[in-house]
């Protein structure tokens, strides 16, 4: 069964990624000036070419299908045994790395230029404090090798003939489903997990504080007079997370990529066909 299972799901692989006919690039990337731009922690959400990414981005009502991690040249800092081939495969790339889960290889280390004639957004925490960016890379360079979540992909590919019979309210739901095996993840749950586990929000549920007995409410009070905010934040669950989640975020700010001709950017010379 063992066996059987794994050619169903190579098979339903296969027919998932298998590229779109037609990819339309919006706007050419720079990519020396990505390379430039981007810091370790900034999350990168990608436009996919494949069949699966039009069931993603129909089930969350979203552009964006994948989401990487960018960790610049962490894998060579970490993993000094590498470098040499790294830097032989790689070339000035092996210092602008990004970490990612994919179908085929599971979580893998993949080169900035991979993605550079793709549609890219770039998603940056708002004051990540740089003790806690390496407790994020700690666990993400931990799950390197694991599997992805084949179980999580054909379940979404029950849902990619025809999915304009989604009702609205289940398309998210749909996304929770999967192995519950820890060693399989999926792109931006795994990436999203770590952020949630250093008390980083990528999209929670906020509520308002619930009222305390009087005697407690004055020792509170120093707590809400230094953190400025009396609201309590949920946890989202990872499953659930989509690269969505970090293009809607306010705790993420979107990074406006501007080569040095842009900043003298006049409208009025531009000439219209």
């Amino acid at each position: 069964m063992g066996w059987l299972r794994r050619r169903v799901y190579g098979a339903a692989g296969r027919i998932l990624t298998k590229p779109r006919r037609n990819y339309n690039l919006l706007y050419p990337n720079n990519l020396d000036l990505l390379r430039r731009a981007l810091r370790p922690g900034d999350v990168i959400l990608i436009d996919g070419e494949q069949r699966v990414s039009q069931v993603i981005k129909y089930l969350t009502q979203s552009t964006w299908s994948h989401s990487v991690l960018y960790v610049g040249d962490e894998v060579l800092e970490r993993r000094p045994a590498e470098r040499d081939a790294l830097l032989s495969a790689h070339g000035v790339d092996a210092h602008h790395m990004m970490i990612e889960a994919l179908l085929e290889q599971g979580v893998t280390a993949s080169p900035l230029s991979k993605y550079a004639e793709y549609n890219l957004r770039v998603c940056r925490p708002i004051g990540l404090r740089k003790s806690d960016l390496g407790l994020i890379l700690d666990e993400i360079f931990a799950q390197l090798g694991y599997h992805y979540d084949v179980k999580n992909i054909l379940d979404l590919g029950r849902y990619f003939l025809p999915v304009s019979l989604i009702p609205r309210r289940f398309r998210r739901r749909a996304l929770a489903v999967g192995s519950n095996d820890s060693r399989s993840v999926i792109c931006s749950s795994m990436i999203g997990r770590a952020f949630q586990n250093v008390g980083f929000p990528i999209l929670p549920a906020v509520s308002p504080s619930q009222s305390e007995p009087p005697a407690l409410r004055w020792w509170r009070l120093l707590d809400r007079l230094r953190t400025h905010d009396a609201r309590v934040f949920h946890r989202q669950r990872e499953t659930l997370i989509t690269p969505r989640d970090f293009d809607l975020s306010p705790y993420f700010e979107i990074v406006k990529l501007r080569s040095i001709e842009d900043h003298k950017f006049d409208y009025r010379r531009i000439r219209w066909a």
